[in-house]
């Protein structure tokens, strides 16, 4: 990925993504606050499962309400993510925090999905109790995306977070 980074960094492409001023700035905006609209739809359906908030409603109604807003974030944050990317490749693929970041935020959509596939009103029916392992895994969720969020804006400072473990430090 060294390599396709270096000879990204010198294509057409980022050189104008990084040559417009302002635009990776604005990027990195959008993108911090599609993180917060991510995470707190995310806290949302989990303090739902936990039954601290909306215990009265059935939780499709909850995950109908904040799980449109939690895709839509991640689709923004995708768009966002790859064009900040290609402003900043070797950066990026050489920093450690951006590979755990994108293996957690793998981890995490793939573990919201299965809540809202495992978690289908006709699966579920009536019930609004969850089970001590399915309150562990919203837990666990909400975990990740605190990690996701840590190791985002660790990129920046990937040498001092992680030492000889970066890339940058090898290259």
């Amino acid at each position: 990925m060294n390599d396709f980074g270096h000879w990204l960094q010198v294509t057409q492409l980022s050189i104008l993504v990084k040559s417009i001023g302002w635009l990776i700035p604005l990027l990195q905006s959008i993108h911090i606050v599609c993180i917060g609209l991510v995470v707190v739809s995310s806290l949302m359906i989990v303090l739902r499962i936990l039954g601290h908030i909306r215990a009265d409603e059935p939780f499709a109604a909850v995950w109908q309400r904040f799980a449109p807003w939690m895709w839509g974030g991640l689709v923004v944050m995708l768009l966002t993510g790859v064009v900040l990317i290609i402003g900043e490749p070797v950066r990026e693929f050489t920093a450690l925090s951006f590979w755990m970041k994108m293996t957690l935020i793998a981890i995490s959509v793939v573990s919201m999905g299965a809540f809202g596939i495992y978690l289908r009103p006709s699966r579920l029916g009536p019930r609004t109790e969850f089970s001590l392992g399915i309150k562990s895994a919203a837990v666990g969720a909400m975990v990740v995306w605190l990690a996701i969020i840590f190791l985002g804006r660790a990129i920046a400072y990937d040498t001092e977070v992680w030492g000889h473990l970066s890339h940058h430090s090898n290259g």
